[in-house]
Formats: structure tokens, C-alpha cells, sequence
């Protein structure tokens, strides 16, 4: 692993074969345990790893910064990844706001770089606010997305998210976690917390394997 500094922290494990760029959620900075667990876990799948630090969180405030702002940071990120593992198929994504703020990024700047989209729960609408808004910019982007939502999270209603990757056709894909929170937190009766994140991690490695196929067979 590389060490952290101040452009992110990359985690290559040998025989690597894709790099996934990893943003953090709004109230949680790039060493979360989360985070940090997801890229250990995703790791072990033969899957390299680069998180980043929004600005705001560099600044040590808790406020996240404008849209535009966030994107811009995105757009860093992806190109620093890009610099340090330039042999590796990329693909893109985070928690909660870090997801989004990088799907708005591809919409936005349409990044040829960015093979796929992963959302590891995607902030669909605020709790309590049922509403498919913060999703339209996906129409925009033309790769494909993988979705990694709890049945539980306040942030998706279910009905409304299969709603939205239904209209985003074969571009989409839905992996759900049974009774799973925002925070891919569930009942211990379920399963440890290791054992989600162990979950994902070989649903993003089967993906990303077939994603980076599918995009280098089409070049």
C-alpha cells in the first residue's frame, strides 16, 4: 500500500487487474472505518483501491463543500488514480454523497477514464423526503452503474430506486442487502459487519472483472 498523503491513500494488492476510486460520505472523511474496511475488503478480491478527501474535510470542517466544488475534487481524484495505477482499468464511485458527487462529475464532464459507476448507498432523496430528483443526472451518464443499497436505508425507498434503475435499462445494477441500513448496518442475527463488507466486496469484484471486459472489448 501506498502511504496516505495528501491526495488519497491507494491500496494496490498484487496481480491487481482494475483500480476503483473511492469517495467517502458527507459526514465521514477517507479513514472511516467503513471506508477503510470496504477498501481492505475489496482489496482481497484482487481489486486496487484510491480514496480521497474532499476539500472540506482536508479543511476539517464538517459542511460539505458546493456541488461544483465536490465535482472538481472528483475530476482530481480520477486523474490521480489515473497517474498512479495507469495500467489499471478504472472505475469510480463512494458512499452516499461521494457516490453521487462523482456520478454528477461523469455526467457532467462525460470522463473517458471511468469504465463504471459504483454506489455504495446511493442518497437518493433526504429521510422522510420521497423524491427520484438527485437521480436525473444519471440519464447523462453513459457507463455502467452498480447500485449496493440496504433494504433499510432512510435514504432510498426501495420502490423508487428500482424505479430509477429500471429506467437507466442495462446500464444498471442492483445489489440489495437484507435489512441493511444506510450504513450497511443490520441485525446481528444477519451477520458481522465484516461479513457485509465481505458481501460487496466480491459483488463489486465480479462486476468490475466484467465491466473492464466489456469496456476493453469495445475499444
Amino acid at each position: 500500500m501506498a502511504p496516505p498523503n495528501d491526495s488519497g491513500i491507494l491500496l494496490r494488492p498484487e496481480g491487481a487487474d482494475c483500480i476503483l476510486v473511492l469517495a467517502h460520505g458527507a459526514g465521514a472523511g477517507m479513514r472511516h472505518p467503513f471506508l477503510e474496511g470496504m477498501a481492505e475488503a475489496i482489496a482481497a478480491q484482487g481489486i486496487a483501491t484510491f480514496r480521497y478527501e474532499f476539500p472540506y474535510r482536508t479543511r476539517g470542517e464538517k459542511r460539505p463543500d458546493p456541488p461544483a466544488v465536490l465535482t472538481l475534487a472528483v475530476a482530481a481524484a480520477i486523474q490521480a488514480a489515473r497517474t498512479a495505477a495507469p495500467d489499471l482499468p478504472l472505475l469510480a464511485g463512494g458512499k452516499s454523497l461521494g457516490g453521487r458527487m462523482t456520478s454528477t462529475c461523469v455526467a457532467e464532464r462525460q470522463l473517458p477514464d471511468v469504465r463504471g459507476l459504483v454506489f455504495l448507498g446511493f442518497p437518493l432523496h433526504p429521510p422522510g423526503q420521497p423524491s427520484a430528483r438527485r437521480a436525473a443526472h444519471l440519464a447523462q451518464v453513459g457507463v455502467p452503474m452498480l447500485f449496493l443499497q440496504g433494504t433499510r436505508d432512510e435514504f432510498a425507498r426501495l420502490d423508487l430506486l428500482e424505479q430509477v434503475c429500471g429506467g437507466l435499462g442495462d446500464r444498471a445494477s442492483l445489489h440489495l442487502v437484507e435489512e441493511a441500513d444506510h450504513g450497511f448496518r443490520r441485525p446481528k442475527r444477519l451477520g458481522t459487519e465484516e461479513e457485509v463488507r465481505r458481501e460487496l466486496a466480491q459483488v463489486i469484484a465480479r462486476w468490475a472483472r466484467r465491466v473492464a471486459r466489456e469496456g476493453a472489448l469495445a475499444q
